[in-house]
């Protein structure tokens, strides 16, 4: 049972419905771990939405940091996303990329240590153009630094344009 899939690509390409489709298709009842803050009350009636989309057959656990302290033993897992979750450390460590590098590994040695399969996803913020915000910067380093970090230890990797998914890694 123990497995990672990274899925990533730009934003509105289709990832989180890619993630959930796979998600489904592998649990009758998976757990969507949900990383977002509620940054303001716009932002709160948008995870509302999500929440609604998703439907009942979902067990939603809304964890900002600390991915690991849930008992994910035996279950199928969409970690959406890997995007809001750096941010979380990147805001907490005053946009220190170094702490929140080293803080997201460790989190994500542990997590990695459970008998789950954990299908994460994420955003290829760099495929962009250079920011000229020196902490857009900072934190778009950090999240490509993650995502190969993540990378580097899914068992597969899908890439997805435009709503079709191309499999980088298998």
């Amino acid at each position: 049972m123990k497995h990672s899939v990274l899925v990533t690509g730009g934003q509105r390409s289709g990832k989180s419905n890619y993630a959930q489709q796979l998600a489904r298709s592998l649990s009758s009842n998976p757990i969507y771990l949900a990383t977002s803050r509620v940054w303001d009350d716009e932002y709160r009636q948008r995870i509302l939405r999500h929440q609604l989309d998703r439907g009942s057959e979902w067990t939603t656990i809304e964890e900002e940091k600390e991915l690991s302290r849930h008992c994910l033993k035996d279950r199928v897992v969409v970690i959406d996303c890997v995007t809001l979750w750096a941010t979380n450390f990147f805001y907490d460590t005053k946009g220190d990329i170094d702490a929140s590098l080293e803080a997201i590994r460790r989190e994500l040695d542990r997590l990695l240590e459970q008998e789950a399969y954990l299908i994460f996803v994420t955003n290829e913020i760099g495929l962009g153009g250079v920011s000229a915000d020196t902490m857009q910067r900072y934190f778009t380093d950090l999240l490509g630094w993650t995502n190969q970090l993540i990378a580097s230890r899914a068992d597969e990797v899908i890439l997805l344009i435009s709503g079709i998914p191309l499999k980088i890694k298998e």
